[in-house]
């Protein structure tokens, strides 16, 4: 039965744990964003993030959280959660899933940041949302 559903490729759409500072008051932020580099919009877009491992004592989780953007216009992004470093020692799990403008099509994808690959040392520049982060398509 799984081979009758049609699975069709994410393009287009990334994800980014974005870095920020506040000039004012020097606090660092991270927060992870949502870009559409295509050239439809997006629809009814979720984004389920979630976070796991295992320290030397004991499996560690975080709360799941949900989003929700009705819309995501073509060569757009949103800022989905703010992240706390607290957290980039875990796997952090981001589940992706929406229909192309137009399309009743459902497309999805399991977005991993892997432990302490959100980091200082790995930050890039991202055109996108003009900020440094990791990026992730």
């Amino acid at each position: 039965m799984n081979n009758d559903i049609e699975f069709p490729s994410v393009k287009g759409v990334k994800l980014a744990v974005v870095f920020d500072i506040e000039l004012e008051t020097l606090i660092e932020d991270w927060y992870v964003y949502l870009i559409n580099t295509n050239e439809f919009a997006l629809t009814n877009v979720f984004v389920v993030s979630r976070g796991y491992g295992v320290d030397e004592f004991a499996e560690q989780k975080t709360a799941t959280l949900r989003h929700f953007f009705e819309l995501v216009e073509p060569n757009t992004w949103v800022q989905v959660e703010r992240i706390t470093p607290e957290t980039f020692h875990l796997v952090n799990e981001f589940w992706l899933s929406y229909y192309e403008a137009g399309n009743d099509q459902i497309f999805d994808k399991k977005i991993l940041f892997l432990p302490l690959s959100i980091s200082h040392e790995n930050l890039i520049y991202i055109p996108e949302v003009g900020k440094q982060g990791i990026l992730h398509s």
